[in-house]
C-alpha cells in the first residue's frame, strides 16, 4: 500500500441521533464514542478540499419505506428518523458533525449509500476514484457501501475508529473481513496526519496497463468451421 494524493470523497454514513443517542431503540452502542474522531476527520477533509457527503436515512411516517427486517423495531421504538423529526430518535445529525455549506446530502432508502441513490453519478462527475467511509454501523451500512463501491470500481478506505458496531467483537470481525476483500483500513490519526495523501492501490491503472500490454482480445475469436467465426463458451 502506498500513499498518494488522489481524488477522494468522504462519506459520512448514518450519523443521526436515531443511531447515536442512547435513548433511541436503534442506538449503536459505540457510535457516540466515535463522534470526536469523526468530527476531526470531517473538519480536516473539508479543509483539504475533499467533497464531504452526508449519507442519511429518513423514513416516511407511514413506514412505507422502512426495511422489512427493521419495521417492527421501528414501530416499537416510536417511528424514528421521520422527516423533520427532532430529539433523541430523530434524523438530526449530532451538533459536532453537522453538514456545512458545500457538503452534499444523500438520502438512502436501504443499507448501502449507493443503492437507488444519485451518489455514484455525483462521484463520477467529480472525478472521484476513492471513497473514504466513516459512520455507523460497520456490519450493515459501512459494509454494504464498501461492497457496492468496490463493485463500481472505487477504491475504499475505511477509518476504523470513526466507524462503530454494537460490540468490539462485531467491529473487529467486520473490519477484518473488509480488509480481506480489499478495503484499506486506517485510523483517524493516520488519516489526519497524511491528508491529502491517502492509501492507494491504483488497481484501475494496473488493470488497464495489463489489458493493453499485449493488446489482448477480451474474448477468443476463432474459426468455428463451415465459414463461421466467433466465440463460443466451450464449457
Amino acid at each position: 500500500m502506498i500513499l498518494k494524493k488522489i481524488k477522494a470523497a468522504l462519506l459520512v454514513i448514518d450519523l443521526e441521533n436515531g443511531f447515536v443517542r442512547s435513548e433511541s431503540s436503534h442506538v449503536i452502542n459505540t457510535a457516540a464514542a466515535s463522534l470526536p474522531a469523526c468530527e476531526q476527520v470531517i473538519q480536516l477533509s473539508r479543509k483539504k478540499g475533499l467533497p464531504v457527503f452526508f449519507i442519511k436515512r429518513i423514513y416516511r411516517q407511514n413506514g412505507s419505506d422502512v426495511e422489512l427486517t427493521r419495521w417492527q423495531a421501528w414501530i416499537n421504538g416510536g417511528k424514528a428518523m421521520t422527516p423533520a423529526s427532532k430529539g433523541a430518535i430523530s434524523a438530526e445529525v449530532p451538533e459536532t458533525v453537522k453538514p456545512k455549506p458545500g457538503d452534499y446530502t444523500i438520502i438512502k432508502p436501504r443499507w448501502s449509500a449507493f443503492f437507488q441513490t444519485e451518489l455514484d453519478l455525483i462521484l463520477r462527475r467529480l472525478g472521484i476514484s476513492t471513497v473514504v467511509l466513516i459512520g455507523t454501523t460497520t456490519p450493515n451500512c459501512i459494509r454494504t457501501t464498501a461492497y457496492d463501491a468496490i463493485a463500481l470500481d472505487y477504491e475504499v478506505v475505511i477509518v476504523e475508529d470513526c466507524c462503530s458496531s454494537q460490540t468490539p467483537e462485531i467491529q473487529k470481525a467486520n473490519i477484518d473481513d473488509l480488509q480481506r476483500i480489499g478495503c484499506m483500513i486506517i485510523d483517524s490519526e493516520n488519516y489526519c496526519h497524511n491528508l491529502p495523501q491517502l492509501p492507494c492501490q491504483d488497481w484501475l491503472k494496473k488493470i488497464r496497463a495489463d489489458m493493453n500490454k499485449n493488446n489482448n482480445l477480451p474474448e477468443p475469436f476463432e474459426d468455428l468451421g463451415e465459414g463461421g467465426t466467433g466465440w463460443i463458451d466451450r464449457w
